[in-house]
């Protein structure tokens, strides 16, 4: 096991542990998984999923055809989706987990929109994505060349194969840049909790209140 996936697995509990208590999803809790994956490269994918002991009250949300998914949690129901609009009424849920997604969904107008839709669907809700400002790229492991040019960065990241993270791959984000669209959505009743690796923040939770839910 190597020293990246024994952080990434350390930081995953951690981040499902304030999950647990900052929020504490009961047996009705209606929760969405915004961002679930079909193909699982690690355990550490589709975390709620294995560790969320209520799964019969717990939706995915997917852009892929899930049928992989559907094999391996026959319990969840999985929803896919064109990445706009959410295809769910107003308040569905009670909470929205969406777990290091925010940075690959494109444009800063459409993480504005995936905030917008998050609010609009859930009363409340934990999202969670890495700090552009942490020394090392963490899904690519690259060290510092992320805070220059992007041109430069993805240059050298096709020049030693890893392509697949160039174009609109990741829009990554700073605190000031989660605040201003947190600010741009309406989301004002927020917070935020800094994960840190040596000294360094790693990556940011951000746990918003947007109204009660359809049930209350």
């Amino acid at each position: 096991m190597s020293i990246a996936y024994k952080i990434s697995k350390f930081n995953r509990k951690r981040k499902w542990k304030t999950f647990v208590d900052e929020l504490a999803p009961s047996q009705s809790t209606r929760v969405l998984d915004v961002g679930c994956s079909d193909h699982e490269m690690s355990e550490t994918d589709n975390f709620i999923e294995k560790h969320y002991p209520y799964l019969e009250n717990l939706t995915a949300l997917s852009l892929e055809a899930p049928s992989n998914f559907k094999r391996s949690y026959p319990t969840v129901e999985c929803v896919q989706y064109d990445g706009n609009s959410f295809p769910f009424g107003d308040k569905s849920f009670d909470i929205c987990w969406s777990n290091a997604v925010i940075e690959h969904v494109g444009t800063r107008e459409q993480q504005l929109n995936f905030l917008l839709e998050i609010k609009r669907v859930s009363a409340r809700a934990f999202i969670t994505t890495p700090n552009r400002h942490f020394p090392v790229e963490v899904h690519t492991r690259t060290p510092l060349l992320h805070f220059g040019p992007k041109p430069i960065f993805e240059w050298y990241l096709r020049a030693i194969g890893k392509g697949w993270a160039t174009g609109s791959y990741m829009n990554l984000l700073t605190l000031d840049d989660l605040k201003g669209l947190l600010r741009d959505a309406g989301i004002s009743d927020y917070k935020v909790v800094k994960n840190r690796l040596f000294g360094f923040t790693l990556d940011f939770v951000i746990i918003f209140y947007s109204g009660p839910s359809s049930r209350a």
